[in-house]
């Protein structure tokens, strides 16, 4: 068994969320007979974890700092096994501008969509740009910070009165912002778990909202806010071309280990990619575990193979 530091909390937006995945984490690992260390992520982080000696960290932060490569990089200063994506994938799974510009590039379907940053706006007139945006992607369009998860920060621009407040609210997150067509449909997410073959789909999983009419950060952490169907019932062939995007999306962006994609449905059912997430939630609400569980993967269990992976990815001294 392992000396196992389960990396949590930090500063991000997403603290909380990643506060209920580290003491999920926490207690499998206990379950399974590992020496387990709890450290919420600050100032005193590399002091921790020199003073504590894990033979490995379980990385269970969300959003920035934890999903962006940055204690990823710290980690291999300090030559520290991770369960998880390396340092470039996590920086380009992170960053949905960058993610969308290389599935396009791959031939990979994701809604047409325009970036540009806060200092292009105020300083280069991007504002004049925005009503050809509105008439290529039509409305409404989606807004949306280029670096948060858990959809924080997005907003629906129904019409050309919408644009500037969205605009405002997604640069409150972030000095980027994507603005992107909207495609009305069926919210899916691909979960991708490794193993001794390589990489596989889990189950797909539908999100309903209940109420909303978009699929919001309370709506996603909520318990009764959001209905969630898995495997989710979508017609012939739709799960399958749902499970081959996501393993493209997967290897394009270089994850490893985890990771989720995901997806809208629309009514043609076509499919597109909206982004990855390099360490998806493993709260009890979180759309992984609930994924793997419908392969006949206990929590316990996708826990062990996440950090069987980091260990066989680590180097041998």
């Amino acid at each position: 068994m392992s000396r196992v530091a389960v990396l949590k909390g930090g500063r991000s937006l997403e603290r909380q969320v990643s506060l209920r995945s580290g003491a999920r984490v926490e207690d499998a690992l206990e379950r399974l007979g590992h020496d387990v260390v709890p450290v919420d992520v600050g100032v005193d982080l590399i002091e921790r974890l020199r003073a504590e000696a894990p033979d490995i960290c379980f990385v269970a932060l969300h959003g920035r700092d934890g999903e962006d490569g940055t204690v990823q990089e710290l980690l291999e200063i300090l030559d520290l096994p991770y369960t998880g994506s390396g340092v470039p994938a996590c920086a380009r799974a992170m960053d949905k501008v960058l993610t969308k510009h290389m599935l396009v590039e791959a031939g990979i379907p994701t809604p047409e969509f325009f970036a540009f940053t806060q200092m292009a706006f105020r300083e280069l007139g991007a504002a004049e740009t925005l009503p050809t945006i509105e008439e290529r992607l039509d409305f409404p369009i989606v807004v949306k910070p280029s670096s948060q998860g858990s959809a924080l920060g997005i907003k629906f621009a129904r019409a050309a009165g919408d644009v500037p407040a969205a605009l405002v609210s997604a640069f409150s997150y972030d000095a980027r912002v994507l603005l992107e067509r909207y495609v009305k449909g069926r919210d899916l997410a691909v979960s991708v778990l490794g193993g001794d073959d390589g990489p596989r789909p889990l189950p797909v999983v539908e999100a309903v909202p209940r109420e909303e009419d978009f699929y919001d950060f309370e709506a996603r952490y909520e318990i009764g806010r959001t209905e969630f169907v898995c495997p989710a019932q979508l017609p012939e062939g739709v799960s399958e071309r749902a499970a081959e995007l996501a393993l493209a999306t997967f290897d394009t962006l270089g994850l490893y280990g985890f990771g989720r994609v995901d997806l809208m449905l629309d009514k043609a059912d076509e499919l597109f990619v909206l982004e990855a997430n390099p360490i998806p939630g493993l709260t009890d609400t979180s759309l992984l575990p609930m994924a793997a569980e419908a392969a006949d993967i206990g929590f316990d269990d996708l826990v062990g193979q996440i950090l069987e992976l980091a260990l066989a990815r680590a180097p041998r001294v």
